[in-house]
């Protein structure tokens, strides 16, 4: 892990070096994963819409056919939720993030879905498909996520591992009844802007590499396929970034 974690130290320097980027090759960078990111997370959760619809359904309004009014939906709220963090990360930094700022990550990404259940704790509990794993009690909740909190502002170590163990201390809490993964990756992502990474995105070829990894990590089976997924994640977005014509 150590070796990944200093390339991703390199290229991060290397990046810096070439900012600022001219005003327009920003912001088509920025839309390009933006979307890149919107269709991932969604698809790595069963929405069925191809990265060209998930482009058209945010971009241009259009409906695509033989796809659901949710799926649609999903690819909305979550490119809303992505712009959400990006100036979110502008404003606060890790130490100043509140669980209000997680809850409203959480609203803008399923509100259009799920009105009633979005931007709040679940108060039931819950088992999730294909784990093993059991998931904290909901009534306690406000103490995991307080202590949640805590430990984002007090974390120490790489800025990429600190945000996948967020990631994944998250996944493990479940805050939520829906939409806890991406919301997961959407933290991550939000720890990472804020830092000057560039949005990060679990492509489907590793889907299940990093389901496992999660699972196993979950079980105390150790860590290393985990943070396998997540840091090439991370070098893969800067990698992008690097290769294009600035």
């Amino acid at each position: 892990m150590e070796q990944i974690l200093e390339r991703i130290t390199k290229k991060k320097k290397q990046l810096e070096a070439k900012k600022p980027f001219p005003i327009e090759l920003e912001k088509n960078l920025y839309n390009w994963s933006k979307m890149g990111l919107t269709y991932t997370s969604n698809a790595l959760e069963g929405n069925t819409l191809t990265e060209g619809e998930t482009a058209l359904v945010v971009e241009k309004g259009v409906t695509i056919g033989g796809k659901t009014v949710v799926e649609h939906l999903e690819a909305i709220g979550q490119a809303e939720s992505i712009d959400f963090i990006s100036e979110l990360s502008q404003k606060k930094k890790r130490s100043q993030l509140t669980l209000e700022d997680i809850l409203e990550i959480h609203r803008i990404l399923l509100g259009k879905i799920d009105p009633v259940n979005s931007g709040r704790l679940r108060k039931i509990s819950v088992r999730i498909a294909g784990s093993v794993v059991p998931r904290p009690n909901y009534l306690k909740l406000p103490e995991l996520m307080d202590g949640f909190i805590k430990n984002l502002h007090t974390a120490s170590d790489h800025e990429a591992k600190i945000a996948a163990d967020a990631h994944l201390q998250f996944v493990f809490i479940h805050p939520f009844v829906d939409g806890n993964g991406r919301t997961a990756r959407l933290l991550m992502n939000l720890l990472l802007l804020e830092l000057g990474y560039p949005l990060v995105k679990i492509d489907l070829s590793m889907r299940s590499e990093y389901i496992n990894g999660i699972e196993k990590a979950l079980l105390g089976q150790g860590h290393e396929e985990y943070y396998s997924v997540v840091f090439k994640a991370i070098e893969q977005a800067l990698d992008a970034y690097l290769e294009s014509d600035f």
